[in-house]
């Protein structure tokens, strides 16, 4: 098919609602773009331990994970950069000292810091009263219930990682972080600005623009066939990448203003509206 695009999605608030559902009509509109001859690539900040199941069962040509530390095609890894060992013991030494909790994120499996589950309760409820979840719906929320594939009791010392994820007891901490760490690129989720519940640390130099292009030049493609769909601030850089970009109308102000056009909220069938927007898709 000529005029055959790459399409780029965040998974988090964009493949799926706030609550981890996916709706029918994204799994629909994947499904029809990617009969039709579109390539359809999962980009996210998760690692692919921690994707789930019926995400995977929707149909993919393949994914960008760990904002953007690994990338995948049909099943071929075409790249994958990793925090080294010793990058690693310096991070663990350096939360251990400052009392954080921690984890490990990695292909393999997402392994917590002794008291990670303890203290994350709190902080994964708040996460999600600050995606527009309910009070009700947060009660009795586990830390398993948002971080799919978390292992507690594993070793912390690793040369596996994609990048670490660590609570934040003040916005210090990742301010101190970027200091401590010139090696590493440091950064924050799970709120805006000063607001942020984690900090992180992954590859230097490694974000979801640049596995969008390793990923481009591996396929043989060009960059005006892009296109990329997110909800976040992660995600910018992925927008500035592709030659077209959605944010989401549940999105954040930043994600808005960095975008092409906004769709309907998530859990509006926005992806769906998208791909209609777009001409991937006909409407039905």
């Amino acid at each position: 098919m000529a005029d055959c695009k790459i399409i780029f999605l965040d998974v988090d608030g964009t493949i799926t609602d706030y609550e981890n559902n996916v709706l029918p009509s994204a799994v629909r509109a994947i499904r029809l773009a990617r009969a039709r001859g579109h390539r359809v690539y999962m980009c996210m900040g998760r690692s692919k331990a921690e994707n789930l199941p019926e995400i995977w069962a929707i149909g993919f040509d393949g994914m960008i994970g760990g904002n953007g530390s690994y990338v995948e095609d049909a099943g071929e890894v075409v790249m994958h950069q990793l925090i080294t060992f010793d990058q690693c013991k310096r991070v663990v030494d350096w939360l251990h000292g400052r009392g954080l909790e921690f984890y490990l994120e990695s292909n393999n499996g997402l392994f917590a810091s002794e008291r990670f589950q303890e203290a994350a309760r709190p902080v994964l409820r708040q996460y999600k009263l600050g995606k527009g979840a309910t009070p009700e719906e947060v009660d009795g929320l586990e830390v398993d219930d948002v971080l799919h594939g978390i292992v507690y009791g594993a070793e912390l010392y690793r040369d596996d990682l994609n990048k670490v994820s660590f609570i934040l007891s003040s916005y210090q901490d990742h301010l101190d972080s970027v200091e401590e760490f010139p090696d590493l690129k440091a950064g924050t989720w799970g709120g805006k600005g000063e607001h942020a519940l984690f900090g992180d640390l992954g590859v230097r130099g490694i974000d979801k623009a640049h596995a969008v292009r390793v990923l481009v030049e591996h396929l043989g493609a060009d960059l005006a066939d892009t296109i990329a769909l997110g909800d976040a601030k992660v995600d910018i850089p992925m927008f500035e990448a592709c030659a077209q970009s959605v944010c989401m109308g549940s999105g954040g102000m930043e994600a808005k203003e960095a975008t092409d056009w906004v769709t309907t909220d998530v859990d509006d069938d926005g992806l769906w509206n998208a791909f209609v927007h777009l001409g991937l898709i006909d409407q039905e």
